[in-house]
């Protein structure tokens, strides 16, 4: 692979540093301060080595390249260098969905074997990719499916930088050196509300959208990525300051007895705590709105009261509401509002000055809908009975549908 347009710089003779077989480091995920280090660390010059980050960084990142021999602006030595230290190494895709809507929902395997879902969604003038930062989630929120399934372990800066690398892969694009430069972004968005709590793997998560919003790579803008947590407070400020992105909280009550049903870390910041730190967050304004999610959840916080309360509550913050009619999953304790009381309660938000879209929920027939996440290998073996408990609810009736029965929610 060449281009004209990158310089070819002048051969200079380096002598690798031998590693152990098997140690190579995996340069995905790497900021550009770590990159450098491991450059000078492998035996790169250090007065060249803001050079070679940005080559090796535009290789990889822009033109997604995953083998140093087509690196064609780096001398042969320096890429035999690169080839004994280093790996581009990606999570591998196992199973691959398309919904009848279009929506894809890529089942991943990482380290260690274990997996976690990624799913892109398109739409006419924007494509999101919904990705995950850990495997399984600490949380247990009662109305989430990935709620259901254990915290296994945090994933890797490289792990999350590698979920939006693949569905690159996937869409083709990357662009092609030589033809016309393209503006269209089938990734237009990056969100970070697929399986795991961000705000528990801050670090790494931070790490992963600095790679991913470099100019000079994937140059997705801090306004087009959005994480979402469920009111992790001690962390909140950080994620402007550090970050820099778009905040969504997963708010889903307006009590805490409800809350602390729903979403139990609000035993530990409540609905108060949690509005606080929201209001102190760093650049919030108009146009950088934080939005709160809010899942509809029939009798049990869709009331119009609950919509009034809510509205009294955001009194103070720049915010909108997106309202997500309930996806169901197997087991779970709870229905879907009806349609009628999801518009009431729109109407009732959207009268006190809040935007209040109404989420349309995508790809349900391959369980990529928002909350349906969960990865197949990894599942706590929880029975409906269960569930339902740790909800507050009575076991659900065990109902066997025909594939072909209407929704009626």
């Amino acid at each position: 692979m060449t281009d004209a347009s990158l310089p070819l710089t002048p051969e200079v003779r380096i002598l690798p540093r031998k590693r152990p077989e098997g140690a190579r480091t995996n340069i995905v995920g790497l900021t550009r301060a770590q990159l450098r280090a491991a450059l000078i660390s492998a035996g790169t010059p250090e007065r060249q080595a803001n050079m070679r980050v940005g080559q090796v960084w535009q290789w990889v990142y822009h033109w997604g390249v995953r083998d140093f021999a087509l690196m064609s602006n780096l001398a042969k030595d320096y890429r035999t260098l690169l080839v004994e230290n280093f790996e581009i190494t990606l999570p591998e895709v196992v199973t691959r969905q398309v919904s009848d809507d279009g929506t894809r929902k890529y089942l991943v395997r990482i380290a260690g074997g274990h997996e976690v879902e990624v799913v892109y969604i398109p739409e006419d003038n924007r494509g999101t990719l919904c990705i995950s930062s850990q495997v399984g989630c600490t949380l247990t929120c009662t109305f989430c499916h990935t709620g259901t399934q254990t915290l296994v372990r945090n994933l890797t800066a490289g792990e999350i930088v590698g979920q939006v690398m693949l569905a690159r892969d996937d869409l083709g694009e990357w662009p092609v050196q030589g033809a016309p430069k393209d503006e269209t972004r089938l990734i237009s968005n990056v969100v970070l509300m697929g399986m795991g709590e961000p705000l528990y793997n801050f670090e790494n998560v931070r790490d992963a959208m600095k790679v991913v919003m470099d100019n000079e790579g994937i140059a997705l803008g801090r306004r087009r990525i959005t994480l979402s947590t469920s009111g992790v407070v001690p962390e909140i400020a950080r994620t402007a300051t550090e970050i820099g992105c778009l905040l969504a909280v997963s708010f889903h009550a307006t009590t805490d007895e409800v809350r602390d049903r729903l979403v139990p870390i609000n035993r530990k910041w409540n609905i108060a705590t949690l509005l606080d730190a929201l209001r102190a967050y760093p650049g919030l304004s108009n146009s950088e709105r934080i939005t709160f999610e809010y899942v509809m959840l029939d009798g049990v916080n869709d009331s119009k009261e609950d919509a009034y309360r809510l509205v009294a509550l955001l009194q103070g913050i720049p915010a909108k509401v997106n309202l997500i009619p309930f996806n169901e999953w197997p087991g779970a304790p709870y229905k879907r509002s009806s349609g009628n009381r999801i518009h009431a309660f729109a109407d009732i938000i959207h009268n006190a000055g809040y935007a209040s879209p109404i989420r349309t929920p995508r790809g349900e027939d391959i369980m990529a809908a928002c909350g349906q996440l969960k990865s197949a290998t990894e599942r706590a073996r929880k029975s409906r009975a269960e569930i339902a408990a740790e909800a507050g609810q009575p076991p659900p009736p065990r109902i066997v549908r025909r594939p072909d029965a209407p929704d009626l929610h």
